[in-house]
């Protein structure tokens, strides 16, 4: 069955970028020019996405709006003649089709996750988390769908890592896949939650993109909170391989951490001298300054 649906859960505080998250939501922080969740949502509508199901909260209603239509908006541009930018106005709401749903209490990504069964319904499905912006020549979660066409199995993206980092991160035990023709491909054997470096199974890091069969939601019902009264989404996965193969995909591209101040800084600035209308200028700029 084709991977029609994703979910993009939109629903934590925030609470790295504060202040600036005080008033307005964490994925409505500019990279460059837009928000850090169109980048996701752009990525899943370029991966044959057609349905993206935001899972937000009270505090979010800035994502409803804009990803909706701005009737006085357009007729402001119009009215002024400024096309280019009605156009790409126009062109957000038209990306896809989007589904909101509400998370009434933060308990933790599974939780989010579960919050999307309905709408799902039993069909395999993405998640993004808009946080991990992934750049690259085709889309990371279309990576993972074409892995998934081939196992038929849930599969997430992965990526070397540091090991002294493992720490921070979710990591696979596995193998190359016999027989699969393409090397980035890992059948997973053991995932463990934030290992310290001397106990990891590898170096090899989830990141925030998943592909999983509709198995999943029957495991998180079933998954209890643990740390802060959260259910976690890596501990659905391990109750899932009890049952199911799950796959790893090294994945093609360069991923920003945009949900640290750091990272989110890194990502501004390289996305920003990626861009041909401004790259060079930006560029020179950050030659003239003195860095020392």
């Amino acid at each position: 069955m084709h991977v029609r649906k994703a979910v993009l859960p939109a629903a934590g505080w925030g609470t790295r970028f504060l202040p600036a998250t005080k008033a307005q939501p964490k994925e409505m922080l500019p990279l460059v020019d837009k928000p850090v969740i169109q980048y996701a949502v752009e990525e899943a509508v370029e991966a044959g996405i057609e349905q993206v199901i935001i899972v937000t909260s009270s505090q979010k209603r800035a994502i409803e709006d804009h990803f909706d239509i701005s009737v006085e908006l357009e007729q402001l541009l119009e009215s002024r003649g400024e096309i280019e930018k009605l156009r790409q106005i126009r062109a957000i709401s038209d990306l896809a089709q989007v589904y909101y749903v509400r998370q009434k209490e933060q308990l933790g990504l599974g939780h989010a996750v579960l919050m999307a069964k309905d709408l799902i319904g039993h069909e395999p499905f993405a998640v993004i988390l808009s946080d991990d912006v992934v750049v690259g020549e085709r889309p990371c979660i279309g990576q993972l769908i074409q892995a998934y066409e081939e196992t038929h199995s849930s599969v997430v993206a992965v990526m070397e890592v540091p090991q002294e980092e493992t720490f921070r991160y979710g990591v696979i035990g596995g193998e190359q896949v016999a027989g699969s023709t393409d090397p980035r491909l890992y059948h997973v054997t053991d995932l463990v939650e934030k290992p310290e470096p001397s106990a990891a199974p590898s170096n090899l890091a989830i990141i925030g993109r998943y592909v999983l069969t509709p198995k999943i939601f029957e495991k998180l019902e079933q998954t209890p909170r643990g740390a802060g009264g959260e259910i976690q989404l890596t501990d659905a996965i391990q109750a899932l391989m009890q049952e199911q193969d799950v796959y790893g995909y090294a994945f093609d591209g360069v991923r920003y951490d945009a949900g640290t101040t750091m990272g989110w800084l890194k990502a501004s600035v390289e996305l920003a001298l990626q861009r041909p209308e401004m790259g060079t200028e930006f560029r020179r700029y950050l030659q003239s300054l003195d860095l020392r």
